[in-house]
């Protein structure tokens, strides 16, 4: 399928004015500062595109390609550094916005007033659980399920979290406090038809429905202290427990997101059913191809990333995106269309990702590299694709007895997740 540029810049390519002479490549900015980081970021870019015509030659001069590696690599690295920052600021929203009030109430100051001494010293267990309910923490009181962790640890534990996992900052996360989630969804499929003022309507048929569900499953870590270290009263205890746990959880949940079978854990995007997007069917997700049996193709490789875009279905490309892992991302930051347009595009202000083709990227590397075969872009609105059902509350155990002198601590979070709407998420094929 062949696509002119003007297409090409429809579709939401930025044209980039090129600058007359190449400058010296510069050191990475100072990440401590994001202002810092995006000027030095688009600098590189700016160089890194001004090479990029050279490329698209027949005889391209080595010193060029390493050049364009080079820089590469800088943007790379710089644009990283700017998503993290990114991620950073939106995840102080992800247990809801008056999480901070909640936790500064005087009952939730004292459930973790009560908590840090049962984490300590195992004082107080009894009355935790009435605390619980009071601070709001829990509706129910479940001693035999552990204890819940306090606000201030259970959002540094997901801080973490949605660092690491790039669906989760994509997808609808909806907190449950029941076994499962149910769902309703409407597959269309009611009958009409046209009448005269005056004739017979006969009766349509019905919308179809079909029900999903999202049973969540269990992640567990498992870290242990000396009392030693939990009689310091200058040890930070909240902290000490999120950073246990955090990467394992974050680790657990990106993986099961991407590619998780469903079997006690989360259904992940790239496990579902795969057909070509002619032949798609709800329950499926439908594919475009790469062009090449194992690769893009050399000569326009841009075109399979048009065609893929160009399957989903119009309503849902306003809030879409694209997901794939680092390696691709750098590999498509060096797509020019024939007269050396770029496709991809950096942050062009603190607070919002690169983009490419006009919508953003988010680099997640579960996501599977190229080759034949593989599936390694998705493309799509993934808040209306993809559901993450959260069981509220993240428990922990004290065990002092099993592992003398150490105390272990069974810490314990309930998470689901699957496909919501088939139509939303589209995927590309390493193909000819």
């Amino acid at each position: 399928m062949k696509h002119s540029n003007s297409a090409l810049i429809a579709a939401g390519s930025m044209a980039l004015a090129y600058p007359r002479a190449i400058q010296a490549f510069r050191p990475r900015a100072d990440a401590s500062d994001p202002a810092r980081i995006l000027a030095q970021l688009q600098k590189d870019w700016s160089d890194m595109t001004a090479k990029l015509p050279e490329t698209i030659k027949a005889q391209v001069d080595p010193l060029v390609t390493a050049q364009v590696e080079a820089m590469n690599a800088s943007v790379a690295a710089l644009q990283t550094e700017l998503d993290q920052i990114n991620l950073r600021a939106r995840a102080r929203d992800l247990n809801g916005g008056d999480a901070d009030d909640r936790a500064a109430t005087p009952a939730a100051r004292a459930y973790a007033s009560a908590f840090n001494g049962f984490f300590r010293k195992g004082d107080g267990a009894d009355g935790l659980n009435a605390l619980a309910v009071q601070a709001a923490l829990t509706t129910f009181a479940d001693v035999d399920g552990g204890y819940l962790v306090p606000f201030e640890v259970e959002q540094a534990i997901n801080r973490v979290v949605i660092n690491v996992s790039a669906v989760r900052d994509l997808a609808t996360v909806m907190s449950i406090s029941g076994g499962s989630y149910k769902k309703q969804v409407s597959l269309g499929g009611a009958g009409s038809g046209w009448v005269g003022e005056t004739e017979a309507r006969s009766e349509t048929t019905s919308p179809t429905l079909a029900e999903l569900e999202f049973t969540p499953g269990e992640i567990y870590a498992e870290p242990r202290a000396s009392q030693q270290i939990l009689d310091d009263a200058r040890v930070d205890i909240a902290n000490w427990l999120a950073e246990e746990v955090a990467f394992t959880f974050a680790e657990q949940e990106g993986a099961a997101f991407v590619t998780g079978n469903g079997y006690k854990r989360p259904r992940g995007i790239f496990d579902y059913d795969k057909v070509a997007n002619a032949s798609y069917a709800w329950g499926s997700l439908g594919f475009t191809v790469s062009g090449g049996a194992s690769d893009f193709t050399a000569s326009t490789p841009w075109t399979a990333l048009v065609d893929l875009m160009q399957s989903l279905k119009t309503a849902y490309r306003p809030g879409s995106s694209w997901l794939m892992n680092r390696a691709t991302v750098g590999r498509i930051r060096k797509f020019a269309a024939t007269t050396g347009e770029p496709l991809w595009q950096p942050s062009v202000q603190v607070g919002q990702p690169s983009t490419l083709l006009g919508y953003p990227v988010a680099e997640d590397d579960n996501v599977a590299d190229i080759a034949t075969n593989s599936f390694p872009i998705a493309f799509g609105d993934f808040r209306r694709g993809y559901m993450i059902v959260d069981r509220v509350g993240i428990r922990v155990l004290r065990d002092p007895y099993t592992a003398k002198p150490f105390v272990k601590f069974y810490t314990t979070k309930r998470v689901g997740g699957g496909v919501q709407n088939f139509e939303a998420i589209k995927l590309l094929k390493i193909s000819a």
